[in-house]
């Protein structure tokens, strides 16, 4: 998708994948401010290094990597060299679900290197040529996910209903609850359960993240941040700037700088 410095960004329904390689030059401006954002962050030093700060500038609690794991809505400020890459994970999802129960209630922690270095070591593909599809790059965020939650999504058929109303979604028109169930022929109750069955998110939030893909790849093949969020189904740029801001913790207009 898209090229941030000498990395990329890559979404799939439910999580991201985002790599960079950060410059050591001096004039280079490496740290984030304080924010925080409603995804989880997973953060892994692929050939660079990183630190967080956890909470603020009265009384903040330095978390070095190199694999550290911040709960949703946590205030952060994050200071990385080199090449490090993020996933961030929706925590509405069975597999956000999963992840939280393991944190048990901790604002961050650091994680075992270990658990992760074969499918790291992989990353760095991402600054080889030729680059690698985007296919390919969710993939290795999927299995990180997987990995980070000890468990194994299964490959199976979705079921026919769900099937039938996410190829009928259409990101410049909103489709509600009332309506997708009554394509899938279901209960709004019944659809409901069913659809975190065979997709592992809540409709409205699957619905979200679709128009964020469309949004980031509209950016991404050069249309501007206002022609994005149309395509997309947001109301406005401002209504896709503060989605964006409250999902990742950086502003949507990065996308046209970078």
């Amino acid at each position: 998708m898209k090229y941030v410095g000498r990395g990329r960004i890559v979404l799939w329904e439910g999580a991201s994948l985002w790599a960079f390689d950060v410059p050591t030059a001096p004039e280079i401006r490496r740290s984030t401010g304080y924010h925080s954002h409603h995804a989880i962050q997973m953060t892994l030093a692929v050939d660079g290094s990183f630190g967080f700060r956890i909470g603020d500038e009265t009384g903040a609690e330095v978390v070095e990597g190199p694999a550290v794991i911040i709960a949703p809505d946590v205030s952060h400020a994050f200071d990385p060299v080199g090449r490090n890459a993020m996933i961030f994970i929706e925590p509405e999802s069975r597999l956000g679900a999963t992840i939280l129960r393991d944190l048990g209630g901790c604002r961050a922690a650091r994680l075992d290197p270990a658990r992760f270095a074969d499918i790291v070591a992989t990353l760095s593909c991402i600054w080889q040529e030729p680059r690698p599809g985007d296919d390919a790059l969710a993939g290795l965020g999927q299995a990180l996910c997987s990995r980070l939650a000890a468990t194994e999504m299964p490959a199976r058929p979705i079921n026919p209903r769900v099937a039938r109303v996410i190829d009928m979604l259409d990101p410049e028109r909103q489709m509600d609850v009332r309506e997708a169930a009554s394509i899938a022929c279901l209960s709004e109750s019944r659809f409901s359960h069913l659809f975190v069955a065979e997709i592992g998110l809540p409709f409205r939030t699957y619905l979200l993240w679709r128009r964020l893909i469309v949004a980031v790849d509209a950016m991404a093949a050069g249309d501007s941040l206002t022609t994005a969020a149309h395509q997309a189904g947001f109301a406005d740029s401002a209504h896709f700037s503060r989605t964006f801001l409250r999902m990742f913790g950086v502003q949507a207009s990065l996308l046209e700088m970078i």
